[in-house]
């Protein structure tokens, strides 16, 4: 993967599945982003359209009402959640009918109890495991529960720990708030074990996707590059970054090579337009009319170009294809300026 080859002119030719996250892809809180919704209503005239969301907070027909609210017609069974893939988890460890003790909120719970195990939300009725996931509600009542639950570790006979996802950020109207992984790192310094991981980057919820809509070419966007973009790469997935949402080009330019986006794109009217090639000619890398030359530890701007997003793409090209580390290069800010965020 990443930016070195090219076989299509736009990034959904060839694809026969769109997969897209939500927080900071398609919504910021009760929101829809910018070109969202009309960029994705006209990729799915040619191939399905489905979401992967690792928000445990809330049913996949409530998601799927939102969407439609904004104007993205969506079915229930077009939403796959973090609950889902952790339910898929769950039944490899604990029959059907287990008492599983539940940090989260309605849309977890509906998941579990949809799978026919029994939810209590106290350490004391002897729950066969805790599942964790987010909800805006979770506080210090809930988090406790947990670790009394989880006083024991599993190789010693304790119970499993499950956590729907480890994001430990979330895009809201207001700004960035802090998401499940900083809940879950809660229970873990109280109890000093790590949960199970249902959601991106893990493979689960990718593989209950593609498998839901029978795809052999899905593509997948998503916001951030430690859950989106890497779990993609997890799953054999091509994957889109957007620049919408929570990681910036800074990040882009420092990704490790288990997070590189197949492709890279402001906002998703780019998705509809022809992706240019990158083309190395000696120690430049031009993509468009963008152009960076590598010297040593210095990144160089030969050309800005007439496209931001050309010289983010260039910039990671030439940067990634060095095989080092972004700290050992002194790199202009130019290259990482931020034009793209909530266009």
């Amino acid at each position: 993967m990443g930016l070195f080859s090219r076989s299509r002119p736009t990034p959904l030719d060839g694809v026969d599945l769109v997969l897209a996250d939500l927080d900071g892809v398609v919504y910021a809180g009760d929101s829809a982003i910018p070109h969202a919704v009309e960029s994705l209503t006209t990729s799915r005239a040619d191939r399905p359209l489905a979401y992967i969301t690792n928000n445990a907070s809330r049913r996949d027909s409530v998601v799927a009402a939102h969407l439609t609210e904004l104007g993205l017609d969506t079915q229930p069974h077009e939403v796959v959640t973090s609950p889902q893939a952790a339910v898929r988890l769950l039944r490899d460890r604990v029959a059907v009918g287990a008492t599983i003790l539940v940090v989260g909120g309605d849309g977890l719970v509906f998941e579990l109890e949809k799978a026919g195990y029994t939810v209590t939300r106290s350490a004391d009725e002897g729950p066969a495991a805790v599942v964790q996931g987010f909800a805006p509600e979770v506080g210090w009542a809930q988090l406790a529960e947990a670790a009394y639950a989880l006083a024991l570790p599993e190789d010693e006979g304790g119970i499993p720990w499950i956590a729907t996802n480890t994001d430990w950020t979330i895009p809201q109207s207001r700004g960035i708030a802090p998401g499940n992984g900083t809940l879950v790192s809660a229970v873990h310094t109280a109890v000093g074990r790590l949960a199970t991981v249902a959601g991106k980057p893990e493979r689960p919820i990718f593989d209950e996707a593609v498998a839901r809509f029978g795809a052999t070419r899905p593509l997948f966007i998503g916001d951030r590059l430690d859950t989106d973009i890497a779990g993609a790469q997890v799953a054999g997935i091509d994957s889109v970054l957007v620049l919408t949402g929570i990681d910036r080009p800074k990040h882009v330019l420092a990704a490790p090579i288990v997070s590189r986006p197949t492709y890279i794109v402001g906002d998703l009217r780019e998705l509809h337009e022809p992706y240019p090639e990158t083309i190395v000619k000696g120690d430049v890398t031009t993509v468009g009319s963008a152009s960076v030359r590598i010297d040593g530890p210095d990144v160089h701007i030969v050309s800005e170009g007439d496209r931001p997003i050309d010289l983010v793409r260039a910039g990671a090209a030439a940067i990634w294809a060095t095989g080092r580390a972004i700290y050992g290069f002194r790199v202009p800010e130019r290259l990482y300026a931020d034009p793209f965020h909530r266009r």
